[in-house]
Protein backbone atom coordinates (compact mmCIF):
# COMPACT_ATOMS: atom_id res chain seq x y z
CA UNK A 1 0.00 0.00 0.00
CA UNK A 2 3.00 2.63 0.78
CA UNK A 3 4.80 1.96 -2.47
CA UNK A 4 1.21 2.89 -4.45
CA UNK A 5 0.90 6.26 -2.03
CA UNK A 6 4.63 7.06 -2.95
CA UNK A 7 4.30 6.37 -6.69
CA UNK A 8 0.68 8.30 -6.31
CA UNK A 9 2.50 11.26 -4.64
CA UNK A 10 5.33 11.82 -7.01
CA UNK A 11 3.47 10.79 -9.69
CA UNK A 12 1.06 14.34 -9.37
CA UNK A 13 4.54 15.77 -8.57
CA UNK A 14 5.53 14.95 -11.89
CA UNK A 15 2.59 15.70 -13.72
CA UNK A 16 2.09 19.19 -11.70
CA UNK A 17 5.76 20.50 -11.48
CA UNK A 18 5.57 22.74 -14.79
CA UNK A 19 8.42 25.25 -14.99
CA UNK A 20 10.98 23.23 -13.46
CA UNK A 21 12.68 21.86 -10.25
CA UNK A 22 11.95 24.73 -8.01
CA UNK A 23 8.76 25.29 -8.91
CA UNK A 24 8.08 21.28 -7.88
CA UNK A 25 9.03 22.28 -4.39
CA UNK A 26 5.57 23.55 -3.23
CA UNK A 27 3.90 20.35 -4.35
CA UNK A 28 6.61 18.20 -2.84
CA UNK A 29 6.03 20.51 0.37
CA UNK A 30 2.49 20.00 -0.04
CA UNK A 31 2.38 16.19 -0.86
CA UNK A 32 5.84 14.98 1.49
CA UNK A 33 5.30 17.33 4.38
CA UNK A 34 1.93 18.65 4.73
CA UNK A 35 -0.35 15.35 3.20
CA UNK A 36 1.73 12.15 4.10
CA UNK A 37 4.29 13.58 6.87
CA UNK A 38 6.72 11.40 5.84
CA UNK A 39 9.45 14.24 5.95
CA UNK A 40 9.31 17.54 8.37
CA UNK A 41 10.15 20.76 6.69
CA UNK A 42 13.59 20.95 8.09
CA UNK A 43 14.26 17.59 6.64
CA UNK A 44 12.13 18.87 3.46
CA UNK A 45 14.87 22.03 3.84
CA UNK A 46 18.10 19.68 4.40
CA UNK A 47 16.61 17.30 1.24
CA UNK A 48 16.63 20.71 -0.71
CA UNK A 49 20.47 21.34 0.48
CA UNK A 50 21.70 17.76 -0.66
CA UNK A 51 19.99 18.03 -4.12
CA UNK A 52 22.04 20.97 -4.76
CA UNK A 53 24.60 19.22 -4.20
CA UNK A 54 23.79 15.93 -6.33
CA UNK A 55 23.62 15.73 -10.05
CA UNK A 56 20.02 15.82 -11.34
CA UNK A 57 16.84 17.81 -11.11
CA UNK A 58 15.21 18.49 -7.33
CA UNK A 59 12.39 16.40 -7.95
CA UNK A 60 13.89 13.38 -9.04
CA UNK A 61 16.64 13.73 -6.51
CA UNK A 62 13.84 14.05 -3.62
CA UNK A 63 11.81 11.50 -5.16
CA UNK A 64 14.79 8.83 -4.70
CA UNK A 65 15.76 10.43 -0.91
CA UNK A 66 11.91 10.13 0.29
CA UNK A 67 11.45 6.55 -1.34
CA UNK A 68 14.48 5.65 0.10
CA UNK A 69 13.57 7.05 3.42
CA UNK A 70 10.08 5.30 3.48
CA UNK A 71 10.41 2.10 1.54
CA UNK A 72 13.92 1.52 0.93
CA UNK A 73 15.65 0.61 -2.43
CA UNK A 74 12.49 -0.09 -3.85
CA UNK A 75 10.86 2.68 -2.54
CA UNK A 76 13.09 4.59 -4.40
CA UNK A 77 12.79 3.03 -7.64
CA UNK A 78 8.82 3.40 -7.43
CA UNK A 79 9.21 7.46 -6.43
CA UNK A 80 11.27 8.05 -8.65
CA UNK A 81 9.23 6.39 -11.69
CA UNK A 82 6.32 7.97 -10.59
CA UNK A 83 7.50 11.13 -10.68
CA UNK A 84 9.66 10.74 -14.37
CA UNK A 85 6.67 8.91 -16.00
CA UNK A 86 4.42 12.06 -16.52
CA UNK A 87 7.18 14.22 -17.78
CA UNK A 88 7.99 11.20 -20.41
CA UNK A 89 4.28 11.04 -21.59
CA UNK A 90 3.58 14.91 -21.67
CA UNK A 91 7.25 16.07 -23.39
CA UNK A 92 6.90 13.86 -25.93
CA UNK A 93 2.74 14.90 -26.71
CA UNK A 94 3.87 18.46 -26.26
CA UNK A 95 7.05 18.36 -28.56
CA UNK A 96 4.81 17.05 -31.48
CA UNK A 97 1.84 19.23 -30.74
CA UNK A 98 4.36 22.96 -30.75
CA UNK A 99 6.35 21.34 -33.63
CA UNK A 100 2.75 20.85 -35.60
CA UNK A 101 0.82 24.46 -33.78
CA UNK A 102 4.16 26.43 -33.11
CA UNK A 103 3.01 29.69 -35.03
CA UNK A 104 -0.10 30.04 -33.30
CA UNK A 105 -0.84 33.08 -31.58
CA UNK A 106 -3.21 30.90 -28.57
CA UNK A 107 0.11 29.02 -28.09
CA UNK A 108 2.83 31.72 -27.86
CA UNK A 109 -0.18 33.70 -25.20
CA UNK A 110 -0.51 30.45 -23.20
CA UNK A 111 3.24 30.09 -23.13
CA UNK A 112 3.59 33.73 -21.98
CA UNK A 113 1.05 33.64 -19.54
CA UNK A 114 2.32 30.63 -17.44
CA UNK A 115 5.83 32.57 -17.12
CA UNK A 116 4.43 34.90 -14.34
CA UNK A 117 2.65 31.81 -12.00
CA UNK A 118 5.97 29.62 -12.25
CA UNK A 119 7.99 32.88 -11.29
CA UNK A 120 4.92 32.62 -8.36
CA UNK A 121 5.29 29.08 -7.47
CA UNK A 122 9.24 29.36 -7.25
CA UNK A 123 9.11 32.74 -5.01
CA UNK A 124 7.14 31.04 -2.92
CA UNK A 125 8.81 27.91 -2.55
CA UNK A 126 12.11 29.89 -1.75
CA UNK A 127 10.27 32.47 0.65
CA UNK A 128 9.19 28.92 2.92
CA UNK A 129 13.00 27.57 2.54
CA UNK A 130 14.45 30.82 3.69
CA UNK A 131 12.22 31.21 6.50
CA UNK A 132 12.52 27.62 7.73
CA UNK A 133 16.31 27.61 6.96
CA UNK A 134 16.21 31.68 8.84
CA UNK A 135 13.86 31.11 11.85
CA UNK A 136 13.75 27.18 11.85
CA UNK A 137 10.27 25.45 12.52
CA UNK A 138 8.98 27.78 14.57
CA UNK A 139 8.50 30.80 11.74
CA UNK A 140 8.74 33.75 12.19
CA UNK A 141 8.07 33.65 15.47
CA UNK A 142 11.11 35.03 17.02
CA UNK A 143 11.89 38.23 16.58
CA UNK A 144 15.30 38.17 14.77
CA UNK A 145 16.44 35.24 12.80
CA UNK A 146 19.42 33.01 13.33
CA UNK A 147 22.75 35.32 13.08
CA UNK A 148 24.83 32.64 11.88
CA UNK A 149 22.05 31.87 8.98
CA UNK A 150 21.41 35.01 7.98
CA UNK A 151 25.02 35.99 7.70
CA UNK A 152 25.63 32.83 5.71
CA UNK A 153 22.62 33.42 3.34
CA UNK A 154 23.60 37.31 3.31
CA UNK A 155 27.07 35.92 2.38
CA UNK A 156 26.08 33.75 -0.40
CA UNK A 157 23.46 35.67 -2.34
CA UNK A 158 26.41 38.37 -2.37
CA UNK A 159 29.07 36.19 -3.47
CA UNK A 160 26.97 34.64 -5.89
CA UNK A 161 25.49 38.06 -7.37
CA UNK A 162 28.81 40.05 -7.74
CA UNK A 163 31.40 36.82 -9.13
CA UNK A 164 28.85 34.24 -9.83
CA UNK A 165 30.99 31.24 -9.17
CA UNK A 166 30.69 27.68 -9.32
CA UNK A 167 27.36 27.46 -6.71
CA UNK A 168 29.08 24.20 -5.24
CA UNK A 169 31.81 25.77 -4.10
CA UNK A 170 29.54 28.55 -2.37
CA UNK A 171 27.90 25.82 -0.65
CA UNK A 172 31.13 24.24 0.55
CA UNK A 173 32.38 27.49 1.64
CA UNK A 174 28.96 27.87 3.83
CA UNK A 175 28.92 24.27 4.88
CA UNK A 176 32.94 25.14 5.88
CA UNK A 177 32.10 28.46 7.87
CA UNK A 178 28.77 26.63 9.41
CA UNK A 179 31.00 23.83 10.96
CA UNK A 180 33.87 26.14 11.85
CA UNK A 181 31.35 28.45 13.61
CA UNK A 182 29.67 25.79 15.70
CA UNK A 183 32.91 24.00 16.59
CA UNK A 184 34.06 27.69 18.00
CA UNK A 185 30.69 28.13 19.72
CA UNK A 186 28.80 25.16 20.32
CA UNK A 187 26.18 27.06 22.14
CA UNK A 188 24.83 28.09 18.25
CA UNK A 189 23.23 25.55 17.80
CA UNK A 190 20.60 25.54 20.60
Amino acid sequence: MILLELFWSFFQIGLFSFGGGYAALPLIQAQVVETHHWLTLSELSDLVTISQMTPGPIAINAATFVGTQIAGPVGAVVCTAGCVLPSCVLVSLLAWAYARWRDLPALRGALYGLRPAVVALIAGAGLSLLIQALWGEAGVRPALPDPLAAGLFLLAFLVLRRWKPDPVAVMLGCGGLGILAYELFPGLLG
